[in-house]
């Protein structure tokens, strides 16, 4: 099988052809943890198949580096925009990618003939709990049993700098899906943040049924935001472009950024727009190739 390793800030996925490599669906979990082990594989954050799609131009299936099927990744769209470009899948500029259903719109600027950077329209950010999904606490203290309970969800139409306990300390979060479900949490310092103990502890936390990829932000003016993040499945990632989306969407929310901010990472920068007026969320960043071979 041939393989192509790729990274967009840090955030680095193995890429198979789909519309070369036969893989049958049952061993993709198993193969994908296999690979993306950074001691005996490759080494990834995961893998990501690029397959032909009816409803788009290609289709974006990826796997979280425990072999769990995940929906959306801002970094690894840009990257299949590129991988698709150049290896010659397409010659258009101006492209669509489905993953797990929801369609994505992405503009690749050409540098030399290489995409040099890729803008990725995120579509529309998702507040409402019970789509997240994130339970409820009722002012009894009592979380929604399940996603059919409506009783409470319904009282409540965004997750807004609210109080969660985590490991016996109180945080705030407010509460977005950008296609996967993210918990944004505002911190006076990051860069000290012991992430690899926190981390664990909101991913599985009750009020998340999916678990939840959590972001920990310090901001440093009205245009600049500092993040680190913790992803489901992976663990601590240099980079997550849905992360930084749902990100500055909070930031916005809780009146501390303009509309357009810069994301700085572990990985690298990512620049975000949320244009409130067409409530679309839009994403600017690098994409680049690696090394490829064969396994």
């Amino acid at each position: 099988m041939k393989f192509t390793k790729m990274q967009g800030c840090g955030n680095d996925y193995i890429y198979v052809n789909g519309f070369a490599e036969e893989i049958a669906q049952e061993d993709k979990p198993e193969l994908v943890k296999r690979l993306s082990d950074r001691h005996f594989g490759i080494g990834g954050d995961g893998v990501i198949f690029i397959n032909p799609s009816k409803d788009a131009d290609f289709e974006m299936e990826m796997y979280n580096a425990d072999g769990s099927r995940a929906e959306m990744c801002g970094n690894g769209i840009r990257c299949v925009a590129k991988y698709v470009y150049e290896k010659g899948l397409t010659d258009k500029t101006d492209i669509s990618v489905i993953s797990c259903g929801k369609i994505k719109y992405l503009e690749l600027f050409i540098k030399e003939g290489k995409v040099d950077c890729v803008r990725v329209n995120m579509g529309a950010p998702e507040l409402r709990p019970e789509n997240i999904p994130v339970k409820v606490e009722s002012e009894e203290g009592q979380y929604q049993k399940n996603a059919d309970d409506k009783s409470v969800a319904a009282q409540q139409e965004s997750i807004i700098n609210v109080p969660i306990i985590v490991n016996g300390r109180e945080y705030k979060m407010t509460c977005v899906s950008m296609g996967n479900p993210h918990a944004v949490v505002f911190m006076d310092d990051v860069a000290d943040l012991n992430i690899e103990e926190i981390g664990p502890y909101f991913e599985n936390h009750e009020r998340f049924p999916n678990r939840i990829n959590t972001e920990f932000v310090k901001v440093l003016d009205r245009k600049t935001v500092q993040m680190r993040v913790w992803e489901r499945g992976t663990g601590e990632t240099l980079a997550c472009g849905t992360g930084c989306c749902a990100t500055v969407v909070a930031c916005i929310l809780n009146g501390l950024t303009e509309q357009t901010v810069t994301v700085k990472l572990l990985g690298g920068e990512l620049e975000i727009t949320w244009d409130r007026e067409a409530n679309l969320v839009y994403m600017t960043g690098p994409a680049v190739t690696v090394f490829e071979g064969e396994c």
